[in-house]
């Protein structure tokens, strides 16, 4: 069961990128050719509609994805790991630069 939850939300964060991709090229090529703001609205509506209807999938995977963790739980399945078994990456570095420019 993981692997299909894993797999369906692999696949829609891969559609909410490929819309978010649509959704900032098409205003871009509207203005490259130089044509009204009104050409092309109906179908930028379109691609916006998509790009929420998949930020609303994802809210419903990630519902379903804690549902069943405490489903998994309620079983007694509470030690059980779940993964493809391979180890995490590292966690980044990040590095604190004191920026003293606004300093009073």
């Amino acid at each position: 069961m993981a692997a299909g939850l894993f797999a369906v939300e692999q696949a829609i964060d891969l559609a909410l990128a490929r819309s978010a991709e649509l959704n900032a090229i098409m205003p871009a090529a509207r203005a490259a050719a130089n044509l009204s703001a009104v050409v092309g609205q109906g179908a930028f509506d379109g691609a916006a509609e998509t790009f929420a209807a998949l930020a609303r999938a994802r809210r419903h995977i990630v519902d379903t994805h804690q549902q069943l963790q405490s489903t998994k739980l309620q079983v007694g399945l509470g030690a059980v790991a779940i993964g493809d078994g391979t180890e995490k990456p590292p966690m980044p570095a990040f590095t604190v630069v004191e920026d003293r420019s606004l300093a009073a």
